[in-house]
């Protein structure tokens, strides 16, 4: 939504735009920072899309200032005064023909003979007007810009500045002064050469300046040459580099130069550390992936390299202990982070009995919830962290891409992780590009996806009791003799500073992260990705035939889809689903096997489909021909002098002939195939031949009517 006299700020050039009217479907906006500026008509909906698409900003007005009477001078008010008087008797009566661009020339030009002024004075006093918010002391003159403190002074024919002592051959050149065409010319130099990644340097801008700006050009063998002009017709190097540094932006400057990502990793201002947000144990986790430095074996056969695995990390802020790890290879995905979060509220002295690593809990404390999680914005974008914001209450902040630097904690833990494996495990990555020669490490790769968990927790148990370096250590923490370790911070923060912790049972965390989806109720059983589930409860409920073709909120593991869960209202419990009989054989297929298998179904039936319509085509033109045929048999038989009736009334009989013909044409004929001649007769008694007696011609009426409609039906005459 948009409102007259709100002021946006385009995003791609930085233009200042004021909302001076909105008329029906159209809106009306002057440049607030033009010299002059007349409205310009624009659609309403396209700048509500562009300010929802973030294309344009809404900003604080520039010019909205408290700005006391008593304040301003005699001169001030009256300047306004009369400016004010003016823009009320002879402009606000005329206003809509001054916002359209048709017969605003000729309005403003009436307005001046009136006033006895120019038009670009009618001008002038509109833009003020429209450009400072359509207010009295909008009008007001600004002296408050006047004075040379810090500006660019006025020139004259004489150089300003120092003066240059170069000479050439005895003669004196004094130089040129910086105009506001030469500045124009700086910045437009400074934008194509300088803010590019070609990395020139400002010697070398200045140079192109020279050759663009300041130069004959001529050929010389067909190629372009360029003279530079004398001394004293060109600006210096000097010049150039003071308006230079009056131009520098550093951000920008390094991101056009090198990236964004260079300056926010390592040129921008460090102010403050990731502990200044954080008032005790559990106010902010950070969670991150890195791939591990490492290829591992398969743990069914050594000699299977089955790649690198995926690292998931979650450190609290405040102690910078580690509450949550994932080792396996899933991700770096919502799988890889769910399982993370998993392990944030296991009990770690279990966790470690996994991998025959045995603690007691004070090693290792942590299995709790924190209040915010800060995270990549891949993983913790999508829907799948709704029950971790609503149900849980847990605040997600994400960081903007390659903002490594933001979550610096975790950052620093995998490159302390990844260093120490490189120093002792085999299959290890020792550089990024080998040598001719050079052993490709990855066959050297023997641990498998078991052995480099433990390896991790290892090295985790070893960080929880290591002294931080350089940690913000609090008065309090000294006088009571902390030394600056995770574990020491851990406690001592839930002793002394309480934090933000919670704990929950790891099911309802389960069922909180897991994916979710929509499943529909059917009278074949609950459907979700095309395969069918049932439960007790709906049975004993009977879902399937009061809440037909609705559909129901599910989570459930992409890994494992033999079951999926419905959770109750309350949030604490759940319903199982299990697989039905018709889709048992998906039953240890993943969701992605599953999707792909019915993509291929869906793909092979499309790919069928386009075969069927041209069968379908074809069959209804030959069904198209099979009637015009019947229709031109119909049209060339003679017709009978027969009424209508008894067409009708002849249906029977000529049904009863029909089905006569028919079986004389369907009936089966054993006799096998070549034999032509007529089967013997035998008198049985005598055991001799009889003659084969005359067929005799049959007196039915049947027959006879059988005849005559075959006669009919061919055309021929009795």
């Amino acid at each position: 939504m948009i409102y007259i006299n709100q002021v946006l700020q385009s995003v791609k050039d930085s233009t200042r735009i004021r909302i001076i009217e909105i008329e029906e479907s159209y809106v009306y906006i002057v440049n607030i920072d033009a010299n002059t500026s007349m409205p310009q008509k624009e659609l309403y909906s396209t700048l509500v899309t562009d300010v929802e698409q973030k294309e344009w900003l809404i900003i604080t007005d520039p010019f909205a200032r408290v700005i006391a009477e008593e304040d301003l001078t005699e001169v001030q008010i009256q300047k306004r005064d009369k400016d004010w008087e003016i823009i009320q008797t002879y402009c606000l009566e005329h206003m809509s023909s001054l916002l359209q661009k048709n017969g605003r020339e000729t309005k403003i030009k009436e307005i001046a003979v009136e006033l006895n002024v120019t038009s670009t004075k009618v001008k002038k006093l509109l833009s003020r007007y429209w450009q400072r918010g359509m207010n009295k002391n909008a009008m007001l003159p600004d002296y408050a810009n006047s004075g040379g403190r810090g500006k660019t002074k006025k020139l004259t024919n004489e150089k300003i500045g120092r003066p240059r002592r170069v000479t050439v051959n005895g003669e004196y050149r004094s130089g040129i002064n910086i105009t506001d065409e030469i500045k124009i010319q700086f910045e437009s130099a400074i934008n194509k050469y300088y803010r590019k990644a070609n990395n020139y340097s400002l010697k070398d801008v200045y140079y192109f300046i020279l050759r663009d700006f300041y130069s004959d050009r001529y050929k010389e063998n067909g190629e372009l040459q360029y003279r530079i002009w004398e001394s004293n017709k060109i600006p210096s190097y000097h010049q150039f580099y003071y308006w230079f540094k009056k131009f520098e932006d550093p951000k920008r400057d390094i991101a056009f130069r090198k990236s964004v990502k260079e300056y926010e990793l390592k040129h921008r201002p460090i102010l403050s550390n990731s502990k200044v947000e954080t008032n005790g144990p559990g106010t902010r986790f950070q969670i991150d992936a890195t791939i591990a430095d490492i290829y591992l074996v398969s743990s069914f056969d050594v000699n299977r390299i089955i790649g690198r695995p995926v690292i998931y990390a979650i450190i609290d802020v405040y102690s910078r202990i580690v509450t949550g790890i994932y080792v396996g290879l899933e991700g770096p995905s919502w799988l890889g982070a769910m399982m993370a979060l998993d392990n944030m509220v296991a009990d770690k002295v279990e966790f470690c009995k996994q991998y025959d690593i045995e603690i007691i809990e004070e090693q290792w404390p942590t299995h709790h919830l924190p209040e915010i999680i800060i995270a990549d914005r891949g993983e913790f974008e999508g829907y799948a962290v709704e029950g971790l914001i609503n149900n849980l209450n847990i605040k997600i902040e994400n960081t903007t891409a390659y903002r490594g630097d933001l979550k610096g904690i975790v950052e620093r833990q995998f490159r302390t992780i990844n260093g120490k494996v490189k120093q002792k495990a085999p299959g290890a990555i020792q550089k990024e590009y080998r040598e001719r020669g050079d052993r490709d490490y990855r066959l050297d790769a023997m641990l498998n996806l078991k052995e480099f968990t433990a390896l991790v927790i290892t090295l985790i148990l070893q960080h929880n009791h290591k002294i931080i370096d350089k940690y913000p250590m609090e008065k309090e923490m000294i006088t009571d003799g902390i030394v600056p370790t995770p574990l020491n911070l851990w406690n001592w923060g839930i002793e002394n500073r309480k934090g933000r912790l919670r704990t929950i049972d790891r099911d309802i965390l389960r069922l909180n992260v897991l994916p979710r989806g929509r499943a529909t109720i059917s009278r074949a059983g609950i459907k979700f990705k095309n395969l069918l589930y049932g439960s007790k409860r709906a049975i004993e409920e009977q879902w399937y035939v009061k809440l037909k073709n609705k559909s129901i909120d599910i989570v459930y593991d992409p890994r494992h889809l033999d079951k999926i869960y419905i959770p109750n209202e309350n949030g604490m419990d759940y319903e199982i689903c299990i697989l039905l009989e018709p889709s048992q054989q998906y039953k240890l297929d993943f969701l992605e096997d599953v999707v792909f298998q019915h993509q291929l179904r869906n793909e092979l039936e499309e790919e069928e489909r386009a075969k069927q319509v041209q069968l379908t085509i074809n069959t209804d033109t030959v069904i198209e021909q099979i009637i015009k045929t019947a229709e031109k048999k119909k049209k060339q038989v003679q017709h009978q002098p027969t009424s209508k009736k008894e067409k009708l009334a002849a249906i029977r009989d000529n049904k009863a002939i029909e089905k006569v013909a028919n079986r004389e044409e369907e009936k089966f004929d054993l006799t096998p195939t070549g034999v032509g001649q007529p089967a013997e007769i035998i008198d049985f008694t005598s055991r001799m031949k009889l003659e084969q007696q005359p067929e005799k011609k049959s007196s039915s009426r049947l027959m006879e009517k059988l005849k005559r409609k075959r006669d009919e039906q061919f055309g021929k005459d009795e």
